[in-house]
């Protein structure tokens, strides 16, 4: 972290003694106020709800500047990325800090590969949901249960432990994910393969049966890696959050990772994107646009834009914009220009740009308003969209990880409280 730039005296109009607390100048972004002596030099707390104006840590890994629209991640912005490199190659980018080399990427891949297969016991922990259980369940469940196969990866004092259980991890998401989809519909596990690159992998994995093998079509394999990258990390968001918190005890990487997942199911969260799609569904027709938008004007209205604005972004989200080009691409080539959905997501964006009551809110759209249509297009069944974007972040989760891990400065997370409930009193005699 760099060195205190400035001093921030911090007065109060009561008798409290003023303050004087460190500021810490980031490499690009607003400065960071260190309040960790604010307590015992005054007595008081700091109070954020949702942490809007807290720096939890200090990362190098993504970076978001939400007055411009702009994604980074190790510095490299999301569009040049999204274009130029594929899903492994940000995913070493983001665990190691560099894009790799050919050789390094040759190697990262086998390793990857190598171990995608997961314990053949894993199919009994299947076998104990119902079969029309949420994926998300699942997936909470049987990353958690991890920890239990692999011993020798649960040391998190040891990096090469810590090595292992990454990739490990990364590996063996599509395999999990897809287990889910097949246990859900009835239909027999299938294996990964070592010589499938890892998005293609997954999609054989997802919609492959013993009768028929699945034609991997180079395109939608590309459209899907895109979604893999765009969604790859995002900051200190809930779930990465989640993940740095449950870490910060001690916990095994495949427990922290499952407490992501965990708070990922949350609708808020990694939820938008199907709330978006159903949101387009309920709308029916490009017809019934212009009564919908009114409808979410009206403030007696409970209608929802979904897909539109961000915690984050006030400007438009750079990932909405590669995925609304991915959108064109996978329904083009799927011969699906004509998709009513699509027609609709394109007359909402119209209307919502032109129209001053959005425009004025900084309501623009999000990556989520696009990437529905997109899995729906490539097949994903709606309520496996979530675990789409759980076997994305994972790379992200396993990264930030490993950052609070080796981070001299970190301490278990034990946020503090503004106490608003009954001062100290006496319980009274009680009737026998």
């Amino acid at each position: 972290m760099n060195d205190t730039i400035s001093k921030a005296a911090l007065n109060f109009s009561d008798k409290t003694p003023a303050v004087d607390l460190p500021v810490y100048g980031g490499t690009i972004g607003p400065d960071a106020i260190d309040m960790r002596s604010l307590y015992s030099q005054s007595g008081k707390l700091s109070y954020d709800p949702g942490f809007m104006a807290t720096a939890s840590c200090h990362s190098a890994i993504s970076y978001i500047d939400g007055e411009k629209g702009e994604l980074l991640y190790r510095g490299y912005p999301i569009e040049q990325l999204a274009t130029t490199c594929d899903y492994m190659d940000t995913c070493f980018l983001l665990l190691k800090g560099e894009l790799p080399t050919a050789e390094e990427k040759t190697e990262f891949e086998k390793n990857v590969a190598d171990n995608a297969m997961v314990h053949e016991q894993m199919q009994f922990f299947f076998r104990g949901f119902r079969r029309d259980a949420h994926p998300m369940s699942i997936l909470v469940a049987i990353v958690g249960a991890l920890s239990s196969f692999y011993h020798d990866s649960l040391d998190i004092n040891d990096p090469a432990h810590r090595e292992m259980a990454a990739q490990r991890l990364l590996a063996h998401m599509p395999t999990l994910v897809a287990m889910s989809y097949k246990y859900s519909i009835g239909q027999p596990f299938v294996y990964p393969r070592k010589d499938l690159y890892y998005t293609a992998n997954f999609m054989r994995m997802m919609f492959s049966t013993p009768a028929e093998d699945y034609k991997i079509n180079d395109v939608l394999v590309r459209a899907l890696d895109r979604i893999l990258i765009l969604h790859a990390d995002h900051e200190q968001n809930a779930s990465t959050t989640t993940v740095r918190l449950a870490g910060s005890s001690g916990a095994n990487p495949f427990a922290c990772v499952s407490a992501g997942i965990a708070c990922l199911w949350g609708p808020a969260h990694g939820g938008a994107n199907e709330a978006a799609l159903n949101m387009i569904k309920s709308i029916g027709s490009v017809d019934n646009v212009a009564d919908f938008v009114k409808s979410v004007k009206d403030p007696e209205n409970q209608s929802r834009l979904m897909g539109f604005g961000h915690r984050v972004y006030k400007n438009i989200d750079p990932r909405a914009t590669l995925m609304r080009e991915t959108c064109h691409e996978v329904l083009n080539e799927l011969g699906l220009n004509n998709d009513p959905m699509f027609k609709i997501a394109l007359e909402i964006e119209r209307v919502a740009l032109e129209d001053d009551y959005f425009v004025s809110r900084q309501l623009y759209p999000n990556v989520d308003f696009y990437s529905g249509i997109v899995q729906s297009a490539l097949g994903m069944p709606t309520n496996f969209f979530t675990g789409i974007f759980a076997l994305a972040r994972t790379v992200g989760w396993i990264a930030q990880w490993k950052e609070m891990i080796s981070d001299p400065e970190q301490r278990i997370g034990r946020p503090r409280q503004l106490y608003v409930g009954e001062p100290r009193r006496d319980v009274p005699p009680r009737g026998k």
